[in-house]
């Protein structure tokens, strides 16, 4: 079942940060840094867009563009092939591992952290939308 969402800002961001994260990790590491380029701009916008940098979209997109800035680290390159793989999931199926992650944060979740709640959160289904809310209330 495929997720694409053409008139969706954020979808479109994640598309073409797949498409550069795949360039750099086949061809070119520039692919790399515009893709931590697009990133930033991709956050800025958001956090103008949601006025809050606290917002769960915005998390999102922090420890995503973290996640790239580890993988600049000297011996670490092999780490971008985690969002490539990650941002295609989640560009063609709505899967975004990262969301999933972030979610299990104590800062987001009102349920205590457990071994269910982490499969509950990891194994749910894509959905529109932010996967917080469904699986707060799936419990």
């Amino acid at each position: 079942m495929f997720m694409i969402e053409l008139n969706d800002t954020g979808w479109r961001y994640w598309l073409i940060t797949a498409v550069l994260l795949s360039y750099g990790v086949i061809d070119d590491p520039m692919g790399f840094v515009f893709a931590i380029g697009l990133t930033v701009v991709h956050l800025l916008h958001f956090v103008i867009s949601k006025r809050s940098v606290t917002a769960f979209p915005i998390q999102v997109r922090f420890w995503y563009l973290s996640l790239l800035l580890l993988a600049q680290i000297e011996g670490l390159g092999w780490i971008y092939w985690i969002p490539a793989i990650g941002t295609w999931a989640q560009v063609l199926f709505g899967y975004c591992a990262m969301a999933r992650l972030v979610s299990l944060l104590p800062w987001n979740s009102n349920e205590r952290f457990s071994i269910a709640l982490i499969r509950r959160t990891l194994l749910a289904r894509p959905v529109k939308g932010s996967i917080k809310q469904k699986v707060a209330t799936d419990s």
